[in-house]
């Protein structure tokens, strides 16, 4: 995937802020919902293939009485995490009612593993879910990301798939947009400049050293890189 094609992505995302967001929340807080409907959407997209052997092995678990269903769920969906609800993000946007939509909205993110569980708690997204309810955009905001002009899914379709590489790539642009929209200069940094500081560190005394976890201090105090030597 070319630059191009990564820019298109962010800037429909960063769309949905302003076709649905503006009067409702303050420009600041457009993260505070666009971030977590990007990672939700891209597990969301990761887990559709698998949904029907899932609910399957949902059923025989529940039959079998079986309390700790997740390790086999997750195997069922061929990932490390998995959503048990009923729902996929997109069936979610046939619903009429404000009511309905927010009960199964909530149901649907309660069927995330508990890995999923810790990322939404840290998001503090469930917090977001009665204003946008109240102000009627909850479900205009599922129908923007699950619409067929995006693709953030790893699976070719109407448009190409979306790597993890690249889904980060995204995501820490969607992150350096909103900081600078804030005027807050701390941003991550980009995954692509990391592995080149692993390069420039590690390729001089590549044959002088063995397998083993090295530290490499960011002279600008960014922080401390932790990763696994490569090339013993």
């Amino acid at each position: 995937m070319d630059n191009q094609e990564y820019n298109s992505i962010v800037s429909f995302i960063w769309g949905i802020a302003d076709d649905c967001l503006r009067d409702v929340y303050v420009r600041g807080k457009y993260r505070d919902v666009i971030l977590p409907m990007t990672v939700i959407r891209r597990l969301d997209a990761m887990l559709e293939g698998t949904k029907k052997t899932v609910l399957t092995m949902k059923k025989q678990l529940d039959a079998a009485h079986i309390d700790n269903q997740w390790p086999a769920l997750c195997n069922a969906a061929g990932q490390a995490f998995c959503n048990a609800s009923p729902f996929l993000l997109k069936d979610l946007t046939s619903r009429g009612k404000k009511q309905t939509l927010e009960a199964d909205f909530k149901a649907y993110l309660d069927g995330f593993s508990p890995n999923v569980q810790e990322i939404l708690d840290k998001f503090e997204f469930r917090n977001q879910i009665r204003t946008m309810v109240d102000a009627d955009i909850l479900g205009a905001v599922i129908e923007k990301f699950t619409s067929p002009d995006i693709n953030l899914s790893p699976k070719p379709g109407k448009l190409p798939g979306l790597d993890n590489h690249g889904m980060g790539t995204i995501f820490e642009e969607l992150i350096r947009r909103f900081n600078e929209e804030n005027n807050d200069g701390e941003h991550w940094t980009p995954r692509d400049v990391v592995e080149l500081m692993a390069d420039l560190a590690f390729y001089p005394v590549e044959d002088q050293i063995k397998d083993a976890t090295y530290s490499c201090y960011e002279q600008r105090c960014l922080g401390l890189i932790q990763f696994k030597e490569r090339y013993a």
